[in-house]
């Protein structure tokens, strides 16, 4: 096993990382230690806040080609701190393992990667090509000042990015039995269907929506949007809510309110299911017999594949060659910062095991942020030793 020093360890640089309560859209501090520790290993370092958010960007070197990581400091809340059996903010190690918020998502993967970059220069010069790293306040959150608009800054200035690897927590049992190589899509709807109210016992005279409602929910359930495609599982709709708001048993309300998700496959966008909704709600008589309806839509990120063959095959290469297993390359999960800075550069993510992210008492063991922090090295290590 790699040896480190106090302060390069993998482990005591996460257990720094937890100590900042860093909850959404806070950095509490993380991002001028990571700035500390870069500054004095060469890095250039630039803040890109907006608002109450909080972007650093630290590289080193100013040619290509140019390694980026992508990660966040910010936690989620703890609303459940009497279940924690440890303090979520203390950083504290028991029987091997590493509790704490974030450890898993993703101060673990940080605190990785920085040892990682420390310990290739230790041994390597850089003369050619550029490392950097990205660390938003903003990826637990709304997402819209953090990665989203650093690329935007980016995009403006022309800044080039060969690829880019985001660290969050991918693989499911063990590292490296997981890559993310793409996401799906996200949209989110509200659907609101009016009627008319009034007495039950006289319907002729009001216009009840629920059952147009359940016309329509039924429609785009029983309707499969596709049948998947390579490297990703039929999209789907999951609906979260229905809600009437009516206490009364002989009043007919006057709307009813349902929210749905549609995680996607590149085979739509999010504009195309806009389209496809309003077109069922119309199917579904949304806008007859005196019933009308509003359908607010807002998506996460379109779906998307890294189509770099050299990138993907380095990334699984480097993962093989530390762990010994040959990782699933995936689409799956949730989405994450790689939905931005992919318009940018190529982007895969690796991190740490998924198993306790967001929970109580959310954990790690310290082999496992070791074992990242190898594979981290041998990735830059491949990744510029390609460029000579």
């Amino acid at each position: 096993m790699q040896r480190y020093s106090a302060i390069t360890d993998p482990v005591f640089l996460t257990q720094q990382l937890i100590k900042f309560p860093s909850i959404t859209p806070q950095e509490a501090g993380s991002l001028s230690f990571v700035s500390d520790f870069l500054k004095v290993r060469g890095f250039s370092i630039e803040r890109l806040d907006l608002a109450e958010v909080s972007n650093l960007y630290a590289r080193r070197g100013n040619t290509s080609p140019h390694l980026c990581f992508i990660g966040h400091v910010d936690v989620v809340p703890v609303n459940d701190l009497a279940r924690w059996s440890v303090n979520p903010f203390a950083g504290e190690v028991r029987e091997g393992k590493l509790y704490g918020r974030g450890a898993v998502d993703m101060k673990g993967g940080i605190g990785a990667y920085l040892s990682a970059i420390d310990d290739y220069l230790k041994e390597n010069s850089l003369a050619k090509g550029s490392l950097s790293i990205v660390l938003t306040s903003d990826e637990e959150g709304p997402a819209t000042q953090g990665i989203r608009y650093v690329v935007e800054q980016f995009k403006n200035r022309k800044e080039q990015i060969d690829a880019c690897i985001v660290g969050e927590p991918t693989n499911t049992k063990e590292i490296g039995d997981t890559i993310k190589i793409g996401r799906r899509g996200s949209l989110n709807a509200i659907l609101i269907v009016q009627g008319k109210t009034g007495h039950v016992a006289y319907p002729h005279l009001a216009g009840n929506p629920i059952p147009y409602l359940l016309d329509y929910l039924r429609m785009i359930l029983s309707i499969p949007l596709d049948h998947g495609m390579p490297n990703f599982d039929p999209s789907h709709v999951e609906v979260t809510s229905i809600d009437v708001g009516n206490p009364t048993t002989n009043v007919i309300p006057a709307e009813i309110t349902t929210q749905f998700n549609i995680r996607f496959n590149p085979l739509h966008t999010r504009e195309s299911l806009a389209q496809y909704l309003h077109d069922k709600a119309n199917q579904a008589g949304l806008t007859q017999n005196g019933i009308s309806y509003t359908l607010q839509v807002q998506g996460s990120g379109e779906a998307f594949l890294c189509e770099d063959q050299a990138l993907r095959s380095l990334v699984q290469n480097a993962v093989s060659a530390i762990t010994g297993r040959t990782p699933v390359l995936s689409t799956g999960g949730g989405t994450s910062d790689a939905r931005f800075i992919k318009d940018l550069s190529p982007t895969i993510e690796f991190g740490l095991i998924n198993t306790t992210a967001h929970q109580v008492d959310e954990h790690i063991e310290v082999e496992k942020i070791h074992q990242l922090a190898s594979v981290y090295q041998e990735i830059i290590a491949r990744f510029f030793s390609q460029a000579k």
